[in-house]
């Protein structure tokens, strides 16, 4: 655009950033909760952490790559719009959010069931 790339401009760079700032914390919470796992412990918190972080960052960067993209995204020939369907399903399979949000208040923050 202009004759620069289009992440030089920071109203496309920081969305981007942030996501995969947010990323790379689902993925540290994935490892911590193997390495729980892997010493024989519940991993329940840190599984249901990480499964919250990744499904919302890739919901968040599928919503980046459509504003990017503007109405190109639409277009079939880039699999953006396919992909932003596709994320849509980490929200609500295998668990939803909301039963991951209930599983940590009552299970970890030790809050009274709420259903």
């Amino acid at each position: 655009m202009f004759g620069r790339p289009i992440g030089a401009y920071q109203g496309v760079q920081f969305p981007i950033a942030r996501g995969y700032a947010n990323l790379e914390a689902a993925d540290l919470m994935r490892w911590k909760a193997a390495e729980i796992f892997d010493r024989g412990e519940n991993p329940g918190p840190q599984a249901n952490m990480a499964k919250l972080l990744a499904s919302e960052a890739a919901w968040e960067l599928a919503n980046v790559a459509m504003q990017t993209h503007g109405g190109y995204s639409m277009a079939t020939e880039y699999d953006i719009e396919r992909k932003f369907r596709e994320n849509r399903i980490f929200q609500v399979a295998p668990i939803s959010t909301n039963m991951v949000l209930n599983y940590l208040g009552q299970h970890v923050l030790g809050i009274p069931r709420s259903y």
